[in-house]
């Protein structure tokens, strides 16, 4: 039953969190369209001043200063929770990964292909082809609270897993195609700082304060290495010291596990915090510059095409083929129909889109065009997934069925 509390709490948690960010983002296309734009779109490219840490400097706008600074924290938050689920959730059963280990592979591959068959002739456009590959899990989960309890447990924790999967391939594909020119210097530096993080871990040492004292001074030496900054919460989430057990499951709070400490301190902060603020930052696109009847060019249409359509086709696809040839298991409650509902959730890309079409695109307008394609499939992913799920879930929840 512990486990169980946990996972409500996480659900609910995340759920608010998308209703939030659904929020932040609506305020920043009112800002970015209003009287007030060019004062919304001059304070995210404030200069903040400039710190100096002996030969090296860090100088940053806002903007720059959320995408590269706080979002680090999600991802140290997200590998922390990946960490977690492959030493003692769902991702260390290997009958239970299959389902959504599968689905998230061909969740991208498909996007990624559809993509490219808008794109392929346009080299500078090619650049965001991993744009539609990630899941927002708290945009999605705050759809499914939307249904209430009618929503099977299985359901929300494939989608949580499908999502979580998503998110380390989103983090490979960062790491191999977005890094820019390397500087030797800092990256032997950044090796250096990891090292030691790894040693500390093996001789077994619980606090947290060093870990993320190194994690910070990893992420400066990352800033100035070609790699994007936001990798260093990535390393610093992987070596922080996981203690598997029933106690760190059942209470958190009293875990011996700086992970799950970690975690329980740092998710709050992320959700609330963190993920509103980048939405504030990066979701105020200019309808003047970027009308919505841009939809119908290449970039943008291949972006609503790969998430909307994409990435139901790639998921319900080989889920169904995995259980024909007997790989792989449904969740309880869970039947063609429903995954179907799921599946279309699944194209609701936002943090993860945008934050990748960041990294692809240098000029405004090709990053304004794939945020207008993320926007749309987005919410047309979230209507239409509701819509479904609505017709075809059980009046009341298959977990409370007799």
């Amino acid at each position: 039953m512990a486990v169980r509390r946990w996972l409500q709490e996480f659900f609910r948690l995340e759920a608010a969190s998308g209703l939030i960010l659904i929020g932040a983002s609506v305020l920043a296309l009112l800002l970015a369209n209003s009287a007030w734009g060019d004062a919304y779109r001059h304070l995210l490219h404030f200069e903040l001043p400039r710190i100096a840490l002996g030969q090296w400097s860090i100088e940053l706008s806002l903007q720059h200063f959320i995408n590269d600074g706080l979002m680090a924290l999600f991802f140290l938050l997200v590998a922390a929770e990946i960490k977690r689920e492959m030493l003692g959730g769902q991702l260390s059963d290997r009958r239970a990964l299959m389902l959504p280990l599968l689905c998230a592979a061909s969740g991208v591959l498909v996007p990624a292909l559809i993509f490219t068959a808008f794109n392929h002739a346009d080299a500078a456009a090619m650049r965001g082809w991993a744009v539609p590959t990630a899941t927002d899990i708290a945009f999605a989960l705050a759809m499914l609270a939307v249904l209430g309890s009618r929503v099977p447990l299985g359901l929300k924790l494939l989608l949580s897993t499908i999502a979580v999967v998503d998110d380390l391939i989103a983090i490979v594909i960062i790491a191999m195609f977005y890094t820019g020119e390397l500087h030797g210097a800092s990256l032997i530096a950044a090796i250096a700082i990891a090292v030691a993080m790894a040693l500390l871990n093996r001789s077994g040492v619980r606090s947290l304060w060093p870990y993320l004292l190194l994690g910070l001074a990893l992420w400066i030496v990352v800033l100035r290495s070609g790699v994007h900054a936001t990798l260093a919460g990535v390393v610093t989430g992987f070596l922080i010291p996981h203690v598997t057990g029933d106690d760190d499951t059942a209470d958190p709070d009293r875990s011996p596990s700086p992970l799950l400490r970690l975690e329980d301190d740092l998710h709050p902060f992320v959700a609330y915090g963190v993920l509103p603020l980048f939405a504030l930052a990066n979701a105020g696109l200019d309808l003047s510059t970027t009308p919505l009847g841009a939809l119908t060019t290449a970039l943008p249409m291949g972006v609503l095409l790969a998430l909307l359509i994409g990435k139901p086709v790639g998921i319900l696809s080989v889920a169904w083929l995995g259980r024909k040839a007997g790989l792989v298991d449904y969740p309880a409650g869970v039947g063609n129909s429903v995954l179907f509902g799921m599946a279309i959730l699944c194209g609701i890309g936002f943090t993860m889109s945008m934050f990748i079409a960041s990294l692809a695109y240098r000029e405004p307008l090709l990053q304004a065009e794939a945020t207008l394609g993320v926007f749309a499939a987005s919410v047309l992913s979230a209507l239409l997934g509701v819509w479904w799920l609505q017709r075809v879930l059980p009046t009341r929840s298959i977990d409370t069925q007799e």
